[in-house]
């Protein structure tokens, strides 16, 4: 900390470091990666690039925007139609030349054209009023925005291929060209289907520019009558039996066209009335009236359109109409004269079957996935673009080779005092007992009218549950629930079910409730952890009796042990404390992410969760701490957060105290941050936000402004494209397989790491960057400890894509997140009318507990 003057202190501005140096351990692998060398021939080129903004003049999608460029740039003789330039179609433009600082005022009438007027703005930005006559007496307005945004000189690729980003445009550059190929449709279920094409941009690597090209699945909507869709969404055969509710979460902005029109319009909504009930306002002139003066009436929906439209409508008089209108002035349509567009986004969260049949479609083993990326560089020829080609931009056909190392894997510690090595990133507990256990002796189980053998269910588990090393007495007497009480609110459920449990005095020193659920993904889930967590401070665990077997009641009492404080597995040099520049020095490992909220769902509050490590040199224990903060916020705000009266209450308290309590009475010294869920534009405010916040937590905790920990910042990304392959082997890559050269970054320190194994589909590494190093590991250290803690979840006989910290705090997100989706003022926090509401914390008794296991 810096003081001038006398002053408050100032906190220390934070870079990101270079790479120290490269990693040298494990045995050498050559390997193939999706990236295609690129050569840039013409260094002082310039790319301009716009913003593009295309409106109608009515709620009308324009869904031609490409066309209507096309046409301003090419018919209208603009400055573009002489120069090469690349539009993505949607809101951003590139190209070579400058657009002048005025532009003339011009009336072309081509094909289908009225009139066009172009408005200058000082340079920045030109406006395009285009009307297209479509009907007699009858006219669509155009309003197309072109505004500059950015200057970006290619030579600055050079500078950042030697380390030296200048340009903050730099990484625009390389991000702009795509190439979509909609040829492979696959009917994932539920009105959505999936569509293969191709990712693609350009990076900046050891090895020089480069293009990282893979295949990706998106999901659409399946184009037809919304009636159709929205049976087949919600899996039913009468449109009486659909839930509205659901539906108009569903619908809201999504584009449909009516058969009577040829316009396309975006739902708002459903109407409050079906639509022979729902009235609207209506001029109509009467021979009566003396002045001819339109006189306003009164009419339902299903009236205009049967006697004053002259349609007839089968189906949807008990039905709601769809709201295409504004919140000012509604306009209703009858949902049978719809159709879903083609070509839309489905953005929502998918029901597990369809989510299983997307990943299925999408799966692709190694060897096929690599065939289909080379076939797309060559076939879809990235460099004959016109405005690379100006460039002087070729690319490779062949993939780049990358040197790789395969880590040791690390051996792990069991009952006992067993030592083994997993092999290829798995193993299992046959003949092996949990490394600690608890008695469990009082439990009691539920049953949300799942249809099972319950008594078979917990006979089992005692069984597996003894040959693991637990040993588990008979439960309590087991509490169904009362039948007619299935169509009741899930929230009305819980509350029965524990009246139940506390008639039976079952709530007083139970250990833990198993809870059978009715269905995957129950809406009985949160409701039921909340009750269980928050009110009661009893330890539960859920589980849906679909397929009950010594595996699936081994990963359930995996759980079980974990949540009750127990140890299924750690590593060897973990409880031999032998874990470099851990063993030594007191360290607190932090693992830190924020869940976005439910897909499609801008209503609920993103979820903040931290996790810290306990029991010193341990570093597989672990506690967490959650809270929500604004919907889509995605850094953490409240790691430090002082009130009125002058007491921390924020995330990092707790986690400090309990690091402290567990460890002997020992303050960490050292602090290892894992943060993932940040795109590279937002580590700045990881080091220099989020990890000013630790500080200021550990110096109100400690009382001390002086003696202040050391940090090592990693940032974790998952969802790269960047893909590994074997070059003689049809495998995926093994297990601890990591790259640190040629692909990487050319400055800053990063590496890939695969420390799970695929047995399905083609493996995804992660991508690690290391911001910052204050303890100083070397490179060869961090990525083992990386590696290592890639086994330690407690939930799991695998190693995992990413470290088990951050695994854990995705996992206290979601699961806390639960709590409130439920909530009933979710529409005033969206809107900004109301505070974003305080997530319920832990009862006392299971706070410490590993609950998100």
């Amino acid at each position: 900390m810096e003081e001038a003057g006398g002053s408050c202190p100032k906190p220390t501005k934070r870079s990101i470091i270079a790479r120290p140096g490269f990693g040298s351990s494990g045995h050498p692998m050559p390997l193939l990666s999706n990236h295609f060398k690129v050569s840039v021939n013409v260094t002082d080129v310039v790319f301009y690039q716009y913003s593009v903004s295309i409106t109608a003049e009515d709620n009308r999608v324009v869904d031609e925007k490409r066309k209507i460029i096309d046409r301003l740039c090419q018919t209208y003789s603009c400055e573009l139609a002489a120069k090469s330039f690349a539009y993505d179609g949607e809101k951003t433009l590139y190209s070579l030349v400058r657009l002048p600082q005025s532009w003339m005022e011009f009336t072309v009438v081509p094909k289908e054209s009225i009139a066009k007027r172009c408005n200058a703005d000082g340079g920045r930005s030109f406006a395009v009023t285009c009307e297209r006559s479509k009907r007699r007496l009858r006219s669509e307005t155009f309003k197309v925005e072109i505004v500059y945004a950015a200057k970006i000189p290619l030579n600055s690729l050079a500078l950042s291929l030697h380390g030296n980003e200048t340009n903050n445009n730099t990484r625009d550059a390389l991000r702009t060209f795509f190439h979509d190929d909609p040829k492979n449709f696959t009917d994932v279920g539920g009105g959505v289907t999936g569509v293969r094409g191709y990712h693609s941009s350009f990076r900046t690597t050891q090895g020089g520019l480069s293009l990282n090209m893979d295949v990706t699945m998106t999901m659409f909507l399946t184009p037809g009558p919304v009636i159709d869709f929205l049976k087949a969404n919600q899996n039913v055969q009468d449109p009486c039996c659909i839930d509205w509710v659901k539906a108009k979460s569903m619908l809201k902005n999504l584009r449909v066209k009516p058969r009577h029109r040829n316009k396309e319009y975006k739902i708002i909504g459903l109407s409050q009335k079906v639509c022979k009930e729902q009235y609207f306002s209506m001029k109509v002139r009467s021979h009566d009236c003396a002045n001819g003066e339109p006189q306003v009436v009164k009419i339902t929906v299903y009236e205009y359109f049967t006697k004053h439209c002259g349609i007839e409508l089968t189906d949807s008089a008990c039905l709601p109409c769809l709201d295409v209108g504004n919140t000012k002035q509604p306009i209703y349509l009858p949902i049978e004269l719809c159709t879903l567009v083609p070509l839309q986004r489905y953005a929502k969260a998918l029901f597990p079957t369809l989510r299983a049949s997307l990943v299925a479609s999408s799966r692709q083993n190694p060897q096929d996935r690599k065939r289909t990326v080379i076939d797309a560089v060559r076939n879809y020829r990235c460099d004959d673009d016109s405005l690379l080609s100006a460039s002087g931009v070729s690319i490779e056909r062949q993939m780049m080779q990358v040197d790789s190392r395969v880590l040791e894997t690390p051996m792990l510690r069991v009952g006992n005092k067993e030592d083994f090595f997993p092999r290829n990133g798995r193993w299992n507990f046959n003949h092996k007992t949990l490394f600690k256990t608890t008695c469990i002796d009082r439990w009691a189980v539920v049953n949300f009218s799942a249809p099972c053998y319950t008594d078979k269910i917990f006979h089992d588990l005692i069984s597996c549950g003894r040959r693991m090393g637990i040993q588990i007495e008979s439960p309590r007497t087991p509490i169904w629930e009362d039948p007619k009480s299935r169509g009741d609110k899930p929230l009305d459920r819980v509350e029965n079910m524990f009246e139940m449990l506390n008639r039976a005095k079952l709530l007083k020193d139970t250990q833990f409730i198993l809870c059978v659920l009715p269905e995957k993904k129950s809406d009985i889930y949160g409701p039921w952890k909340k009750k269980c967590l928050c009110d009661f401070g009893i330890v539960t665990q859920c589980i849906y009796p679909s397929t009950i077997n010594d595996r699936y009641l081994t990963n359930v009492l995996l759980k079980i042990n974990s949540k009750l404080g127990g140890i299924n597995s750690l590593l060897a040099i973990e409880d031999s404390m032998k874990i470099p520049l851990i063993k030594d020095t007191p360290t607190m490992i932090l693992g830190m992410g924020v869940s976005l909220g439910f897909p499609g769902r801008s209503d609920i509050p993103s979820v903040a969760a931290v996790v810290g490590s306990l029991y010193w040199p341990h570093i597989s224990r672990y506690r967490a701490s959650v809270r929500a903060q604004s919907p889509k916020e995605e850094m953490i705000d409240a790691l430090y957060n002082p009130l009125a009266n002058g007491k921390d209450d924020g995330m990092m308290r707790k986690l400090l105290e309990d690091f402290c309590h567990t460890s002997n009475g020992n303050k960490p010294k050292h602090i290892i941050v894992f943060r993932n869920g940040v795109a590279e534009s937002q580590f700045s405010k990881v080091l220099n936000v989020e990890v000013e916040q630790i500080l200021k937590a550990y110096q109100d905790h400690f009382k001390s402004e002086v003696d202040i920990p050391k940090f090592t910042v990693i940032v974790a990304q998952k969802d790269r494209h960047t893909k590994l392959f074997q070059d003689i082997s049809p495998e995926n890559v093994p297990s601890g397989t990591v790259v640190d050269t040629e692909i990487v970054h050319p400055r800053n320190y990063d590496f890939y790491l695969c420390a799970h194994a695929s047995m399905t589909g083609t493996s995804r590494p992660a991508h690690y960057h290391i911001l910052l190093d204050e303890i100083g590991f070397s490179p060869d250290e961090l990525q083992n400890l990386i590696h290592a803690l890639s086994y330690v979840n407690q939930r799991s006989t695998t190693a995992i894509r990413t470290v088990a910290p951050l695994r854990y705090a995705n996992l206290a997100a979601r699961q806390m997140g639960q709590f409130m989706k439920f909530e009933d003022n979710l529409s005033e926090i969206s809107s900004g009318q109301g505070p974003v509401p305080e997530l319920p914390r832990l009862h006392e008794n299971v706070a410490s507990s590993m609950f998100f296991c």
